[in-house]
């Protein structure tokens, strides 16, 4: 029996994304845990999280869980969701913090002065709900899912990817940006696929049987 691990370090409801794997990949183990040994032994690994780039790096460094991390994202199917997307870039305007590294780029606050629509409506901050994800590139993680199939999101920061062929996915609010990152076997996301209903089901399910390969990425 193949394992998931979903990462716990203590920010975000871990159970909606658990029970969406219980319930796409019924076959497999599924263990939400703190635990670097057993983060080390699974078969892939879920990071997710919601919250702020500060507490997340301070949790990570005080539960021990950087180091399995980055040795997990360079060795097994990885799947960063919205702040644990944004954890594996090398930096953060949320807090000026570094975090993980993994990935070139940088972590930045939607800017106020460009925040409206084509009427000149202005758009909130944070980015809340369903838009469209525009598929960058072909890989296994899309199997299934339509080009321009909404996602839901959550989000006040977004990637700025350091190398553009990282891009997977993108959006628009107003302006595009990636929300969704490709390198080997990571595939990171800044929408929530566990509240992305049948879509986000889809891909959940693409990740419990992906191998970590991606032939056409960098």
């Amino acid at each position: 029996m193949s394992s998931i691990a979903v990462v716990d370090y203590g920010m975000g409801n871990l159970r909606s994304v658990a029970k969406a794997l219980e319930h796409v990949a019924p076959d497999a183990r599924i263990v939400v845990t703190s635990d670097a040994g057993e983060i080390a032994q699974a078969d892939r690994v879920v990071f997710p999280g919601v919250g702020a780039m500060p507490d997340c790096m301070r949790e990570l460094e005080a539960r021990g869980l950087r180091q399995v991390l980055v040795e997990a994202a360079q060795t097994k199917p990885f799947l960063g969701i919205c702040l644990g997307m944004q954890a594996l870039f090398e930096f953060s305007e949320e807090g000026n913090v570094a975090g993980l590294g993994v990935l070139p780029g940088k972590v930045r606050l939607f800017p106020r002065e460009e925040m409206h629509d084509t009427q000149g409506q202005r758009l909130k901050v944070p980015h809340i709900g369903w838009n469209e994800v525009h598929q960058a590139v072909s890989h296994p993680m899309w199997n299934g899912i339509t080009n321009g199939a909404r996602f839901y999101f959550v989000h006040s920061y977004y990637v700025e990817a350091g190398n553009p062929e990282l891009v997977a996915a993108f959006t628009h609010y107003p302006f595009a940006f990636a929300c969704a990152v490709a390198r080997n076997n990571i595939f990171a996301v800044q929408f929530h696929p566990e509240k992305s209903q049948a879509a986000g089901l889809k891909l959940l399910a693409n990740f419990a049987e992906w191998n970590g390969t991606a032939t056409n990425l960098v």
